[in-house]
């Protein structure tokens, strides 16, 4: 059973959500204030963490940014609707996703699990063989979560690294916005959606540039992204 940390300062709305997502299978625990939110998503014992960007004191952009100093645990953001910079602040700062509030309970839960699918489940083949991906300097274990770039360890958030797998396994191809959105968020992409740029943005940051200058990650106008092999 998967473990939801619920971080909203609207108390009426957390209780509803989480009696929602324990009826879907989840275990969900909630706090209502951002302090509280970052020691308990801190502690650990979280699969993944529901962070309400609008609260009193430390507001839910500051938790954040305090959360990932410390922890890869995922993080799902819920931003009020229409609000775009609070929405690629939180990508940028490593949120793995958002729900616009008002939201639903079944579309909340329906992110969820798109998030914990990608990053609970192992890949049948590597899982077997224990053999990474590797496309030129990078190396990745899927089974493991684990990602290599140059010889060093690269951090990523979990989005991160299903993109960046997504990208790998067709390494030196062109993938769609429309098919990374679905293998790597877990959902069909939205139009005026700008989640995968944020996220691939701060993956090209840290992948650096190659020795010409340009990126690893390659944008083909009009069709998609493609990781450049060497």
């Amino acid at each position: 059973m998967s473990k939801v940390l619920l971080v909203d300062d609207d108390v009426e709305l957390s209780s509803m959500l989480s009696e929602y997502i324990s009826q879907e299978g989840f275990a969900a625990d909630c706090v209502h204030d951002g302090e509280a939110g970052v020691a308990a998503a801190l502690a650990g014992g979280y699969d993944i963490v529901v962070l309400d960007v609008m609260m009193p004191r430390v507001g839910g952009i500051e938790a954040l940014r305090r959360i990932r100093a410390q922890s890869k645990v995922p993080v799902l953001m819920l931003t009020a609707k229409g609000d775009d910079v609070d929405r690629i602040v939180g990508l940028e700062l490593g949120a793995d996703d958002y729900v616009p509030k008002p939201c639903t309970p079944r579309e909340l839960v329906a992110r969820l699990r798109a998030i914990l699918r990608r990053t609970q489940a192992a890949a049948p083949a590597e899982a077997v063989s224990g053999g990474p991906l590797v496309a030129g300097a990078l190396c990745m274990w899927p089974q493991m979560r684990r990602a290599q770039w140059q010889g060093a360890p690269l951090e990523l958030t979990s989005t991160e690294y299903n993109l960046l797998e997504t990208l790998v396994r067709h390494a030196g191809r062109v993938v769609s916005k429309a098919e990374l959105s679905e293998q790597g968020l877990g959902r069909p992409l939205a139009r005026f959606d700008r989640s995968i740029d944020v996220h691939l943005s701060s993956i090209r940051h840290k992948l650096g540039a190659r020795p010409d200058g340009r990126s690893w990650i390659e944008t083909v106008r009009g069709l998609g992204y493609q990781l450049v092999r060497e």
